[in-house]
């Protein structure tokens, strides 16, 4: 299989490169095949391999009992790849994420979101045929995420927005100083006005049965993030497609997760969209000039860009249209490979 001899190929490279940007061939070699580009993956991989890394070396090992002090440890982070590749190879995958999604879950913010999605792309690449190449793929993104953990300042503390998610987002504050990278912007919500109450849990369990399940409104927050992308992606087109992707990846690992987690996960999955929302949001919408599109077209499109966000986005755009066939979706994913082109 064309994923499995890509996830060969890449096996040995590190999740970061260039000091923190993320290693994004393995969820886009991902979302090349699942709809269909596998004859052009190994040539994008030629094209995107000399950007990568080497994976790091460990310091030492990391004990089954002590994993909390090195949680969020980048300097660790060759340390977490041995000890998920330990953890993998003695116990079925679906028992080692259900241990350690509601551990890591509380930092999805690792890695600029990237920890979850990739985690995401290699569930969802299980849950399509298992082999042991996925399976270490799975170990990598469990790595990178518990060696980046970074939790959202205040989360949880207010009422869920249990109604529109579209307007829910356009009522998330914006952090004040926007001139650097996420980590400055991220920083800034534990002090931000109405953050607590933008980012909040889920309602109880008698309240949130009247709201759809957590699958359903999970992809809700989706399709919102998506479309809001279409009037304000020009902000920072990059890094706004990870108020669609972050929650897309929690959406895709639900299946495999016990429902006991559904909940948890959809907050955090609403606190990630909200958190990319707040800190890369322009002031103003600006509505993008209407092109309708199919769904060959805009996936066609991101792949000729050759981008790994405008890939990664038109995968979460089609996914988001699968479920809801609204022509915004696709014509938001459009505008992303556009301006990130």
């Amino acid at each position: 299989m064309t994923l499995d001899e890509a996830l060969i190929r890449l096996r040995r490279t590190g999740p970061e490169r260039d000091g923190w940007l993320s290693n994004h061939a393995p969820m886009t070699v991902e979302a090349m095949t699942r709809h269909g580009y596998d004859g052009q993956v190994h040539r994008w991989i030629d094209g995107y391999r000399s950007h990568l890394e080497d994976v790091p070396r460990g310091i030492a090992p990391i004990p089954a009992g002590e994993w909390r002090d090195p949680l969020g440890d980048p300097v660790r982070t060759g340390d977490w790849i041995t000890f998920f590749d330990r953890e993998l190879a003695g116990t079925p995958w679906r028992d080692v994420l259900a241990t350690w999604w509601p551990r890591l879950l509380p930092g999805i913010a690792a890695g600029a979101t990237h920890g979850v999605i990739r985690v995401g792309h290699a569930v969802r690449a299980l849950l399509t045929h298992e082999t042991a190449p996925r399976v270490a793929e799975l170990g990598q993104g469990l790595a990178y995420w518990a060696a980046r953990w970074q939790p959202l300042a205040a989360a949880g503390r207010g009422p869920y927005p249990i109604g529109d998610p579209r307007a829910a987002l356009d009522a998330v504050p914006r952090v004040p100083d926007q001139r650097f990278g996420i980590r400055h912007r991220l920083a800034q919500l534990a002090a931000l006005d109405g953050w607590p109450q933008a980012a909040g849990s889920v309602p109880g369990p008698g309240t949130a049965s009247a709201f759809g399940t957590p699958d359903e409104r999970l992809a809700a927050i989706v399709a919102a993030a998506v479309r809001r992308h279409a009037t304000h992606g020009y902000g920072n087109p990059v890094m706004l497609v990870h108020a669609a992707t972050a929650p897309a990846a929690v959406l895709r690992t639900l299946p495999a997760l016990p429902a006991a987690l559904h909940e948890a996960s959809l907050a955090a999955g609403w606190a990630a969209a909200a958190a990319v929302t707040a800190a890369y949001s322009p002031a103003d919408p600006r509505p993008p000039a209407s092109a309708r599109s199919t769904t060959g077209d805009i996936l066609q499109r991101a792949v000729d860009s050759g981008d790994p966000h405008a890939i990664k986005f038109a995968d979460t755009a089609v996914e988001a249209w699968t479920r809801d066939p609204d022509p915004l979706l696709l014509i938001a994913s459009r505008h992303a490979s556009d301006l990130i082109g």
